[in-house]
């Protein structure tokens, strides 16, 4: 619902605290300034640099810096015919001060009879414990497609400058999460640039607006499925999943996909190429940087966090070795219970979001996660990405082969307990240091060898629990051949 809908609401029902959440006070006001002239109710707007001033852009003769001034007037601007609105731009900053807290709730109070209204816009909720039930918390949302369609025609005006069909869906992908300022900005920028509306300038500032939050990272790079070998399982289903659904209302979306397997076995490539595959936005969510050293700032941070990607939708969300983050979730830990909070925001929008983003969450030690985490519905599918086959990794062979610049002809090294991570840092190995791939694989000890005990752990455990990122169905151990043996450096046969 529009900012401008709910004050009507909030207004006509006499809640006279109200508390708009917002970063874009300009366009806050000029909604409220519509609905007023609308409805001939009376506006008036303070800050701490021009002080009180009604709508009509008179000046008051309160003085400019002094907030407790301006609320005192408001029971004389008091109409008994029309309501009377009071907007207090950027207040959080002084509700620290017992005067003012009890001004605000006197004014408030008042205003049931005097038909009063005390509105703070503020980009954050800081209510104090005296006015907490006093005040009603609405947020003023991004714009959505549509306004963002509305922006940009206002500013493409000419003639060719405003993309049709798919390719203005393109732009307003890349739009999406930004706010009016922003996009206005990031739409001008583009018709400098190219004479007309495209993604590319606009994903630039995009990502300095993901930069500048600090919670989260977009990554936006040139691989494809085609840039990795192996896992056609779960390629397939990913890429149906995505595309098969259509932006209809009431279409089924995809979820995501949770994968588990030993390090090095492609899944964080897996999610950068999923993006570019099915043309989203990649953002990498790193727990531990929601952390705050204040009370209630990490579970707020995460709030944050997932706002924001809600609000780039369509996208994808990778969250990299989830079970370092929520490990400490179900056990009690020593951190006060931040982290069973956190996770508990975390479960409680995987399961209730309605945009349209497709989590994928990686793990090395599935165990080591609250079995809640797995269940159906949070998830489209939890796969387990074992070590790859042999087809896989002539795959991968190829593929690092031809990146760095090496002779396909070379013999290559036994690798029966490598993973593709390994195969590529043989192939950079050999590049680097301008040696053959056998001597290459001198330095280095597969991940099978090193944690041999942990890798067969982990594929008991996904035996007959996981689906298979190699073949459809469910994983099976006695599907897969044993990888005991230890590793030997010696060019293969082939």
């Amino acid at each position: 619902m529009k900012l401008l809908n709910r004050m009507n609401e909030l207004v006509r029902a006499c809640f006279s605290g109200i508390w708009i959440e917002s970063f874009e006070h300009t366009d806050a006001i000029a909604e409220l300034s519509e609905m007023c002239r609308e409805e001939n109710w009376q506006l008036a707007t303070w800050d701490i640099d021009c002080g009180l001033s009604h709508a009509s852009g008179a000046a008051s003769e309160v003085e400019a810096q002094d907030p407790l001034a301006a609320l005192r007037t408001l029971g004389a601007m008091s109409s008994s015919e029309t309501p009377t609105l009071l907007v207090l731009q950027n207040f959080h900053r002084f509700l620290g001060s017992a005067e003012i807290v009890q001004a605000i709730s006197r004014a408030v109070n008042e205003g049931k009879q005097q038909r009063t209204f005390v509105v703070i816009l503020s980009p954050k909720v800081d209510l104090p414990p005296e006015l907490e039930k006093l005040f009603i918390v609405i947020e003023h949302a991004l714009p959505d497609r549509n306004q963002l369609s509305e922006i940009a025609s206002g500013i493409a005006t000419e003639a060719g400058e405003l993309p049709e069909g798919r390719e203005l869906d393109a732009v307003l992908d890349a739009a999406a999460g930004l706010s009016r300022y922003e996009a206005e900005g990031a739409f001008s920028l583009s018709l400098v640039r190219d004479g007309r509306l495209t993604p590319d300038s606009i994903w630039e500032l995009k990502i300095q607006a993901v930069k500048k939050s600090g919670l989260l990272q977009l990554h936006r790079g040139g691989q494809t499925f085609d840039s990795l070998g192996g896992l056609e399982s779960l390629k397939a289903f990913t890429r149906r999943s995505m595309v098969r659904h259509g932006r209809g209302e009431g279409q089924p979306r995809a979820r995501g996909v949770m994968l588990l397997s030993p390090p090095g076995c492609g899944k964080s490539e897996f999610c950068k190429c999923v993006g570019n595959e099915v043309g989203r936005p990649v953002l990498t969510l790193d727990v531990g940087s929601l952390m705050g050293s204040l009370v209630g700032q990490s579970e707020e941070r995460t709030r944050q966090a997932l706002a924001i990607v809600d609000a780039m939708a369509p996208c994808v969300l990778m969250i990299d070795e989830v079970e370092k983050a929520f490990s400490g979730a179900g056990s009690g830990g020593n951190d006060s219970g931040v982290s069973s909070r956190m996770f508990g925001t975390f479960l409680s929008w995987l399961n209730d979001h309605t945009s349209d983003v497709f989590v994928v969450c990686t793990a090395n030690d599935v165990r080591r996660l609250p079995p809640e985490f797995s269940r159906a519905e949070r998830f489209d599918g939890v796969f387990f990405v074992d070590l790859p086959g042999r087809e896989q990794k002539d795959a991968i062979w190829t593929l690092y082969l031809d990146r760095f610049g090496l002779d396909p002809s070379d013999p290559k090294p036994a690798d029966d307990q490598w993973t593709g991570a390994e195969i590529k840092s043989c192939c950079r190995l050999a590049s680097l240091l301008d040696v053959s791939l056998t001597q290459a694989a001198d330095n280095i000890v597969p991940i099978a060898v090193t944690s041999a005990e942990s890798v067969e752990r982990l594929r008991q455990w996904a035996d007959g629990r996981c689906l298979s990122a190699d073949h459809a169905g469910v994983y099976r151990t006695q599907a897969n051949p044993k990888r005991r043996r230890s590793v030997s450096t010696k060019p293969s046969v082939n």
